[in-house]
């Protein structure tokens, strides 16, 4: 099973491009983040006649979050686990055969100590109590998206540039390394210690021609599913030709294979 987390930068920009990629290389399992359309601008009937069901959280202009997949997702929440009403569309969760995922976005936070950065702090320990309180005992789990956050200086490519900057903050990356305390995984370093792999890079300066990127986009396993990855990475490629995201797909190979039942399709290892 493949599932892939792409940060698509504008759906309706790049419709065209993720149905010629969906059709290339058939992943089983879709987060889409940065979506910017509404749920009446998701283009469900599209994504259907490519073989894949969709479960959507949208908002105009911004944000936005999907989870699309070969098997029809069931238990959709587009939401975080608590009552909090927040009118930002980051989140949402689906269970897919016994496999339940989530397709985040998380905040930016602008600037370190602004109020946007309080806002990422706070959302990510909704997050974690989300996973915790709520999913806690799933034993096949997946947290997928952009989580705005280079987790290391490796995951830099100049770390001394940025050490202190926004996404690279003692702060940011206290909060993902508590949100992998949790249980969590991050699936590419199974896989690959080197540097130089990063899943974003800047339109400007040339900085993807220089490979002047950081790695922010991540799919975390829970540790029961972990050691069931069999290989990870960053789909690079698509970070290339005419107007494409400033995101590349990142990857995880899980040996896990759908299966029929009589009363629906279960994932099972």
């Amino acid at each position: 099973m493949r599932i892939v987390s792409w940060n698509i930068n504008s759906l309706r920009k790049r419709q065209e491009r993720l149905l010629a990629w969906l059709a290339a290389t058939q992943p089983d399992v879709v987060c889409l983040q940065e979506t910017k359309c509404t749920d009446e601008q998701f283009p469900e009937m599209d994504l259907r006649a490519a073989g894949y069901h969709s479960a959507f959280h949208g908002q105009k202009s911004y944000n936005g979050v999907a989870i699309i997949s070969k098997i029809k997702p069931s238990e959709v929440r587009a939401a975080l686990c608590d009552e909090e009403v927040d009118p930002q569309a980051r989140v949402i969760a689906a269970t897919i055969g016994s496999l339940r995922v989530y397709s985040i976005y998380a905040p930016n936070g602008q600037a370190v100590g602004s109020p946007a950065y309080d806002y990422k702090m706070k959302w990510y320990a909704r997050l974690r109590n989300c996973l915790q309180g709520n999913e806690n005992g799933r034993e096949h789990l997946v947290v997928c998206g952009d989580f705005n956050v280079a987790p290391h200086d490796v995951d830099i490519y100049d770390a001394d540039l940025w050490r202190g900057a926004i996404m690279c903050s003692d702060g940011e990356r206290a909060a993902f390394q508590e949100l992998c305390e949790t249980g969590f995984v991050d699936t590419l370093r199974l896989h690959h210690s080197e540097p130089g792999l990063f899943s974003w890079w800047d339109y400007r300066m040339l900085a993807f021609p220089k490979n002047r990127g950081l790695r922010i986009d991540a799919i975390l396993a829970s540790k029961s599913l972990a050691p069931h990855c069999t290989d990870a990475g960053i789909e690079r490629e698509m970070r290339k030709g005419k107007e494409p995201s400033d995101h590349a797909p990142v990857w995880a190979e899980f040996a896990l294979q759908p299966r029929s039942r009589s009363r629906g399709i279960a994932v099972s290892a």
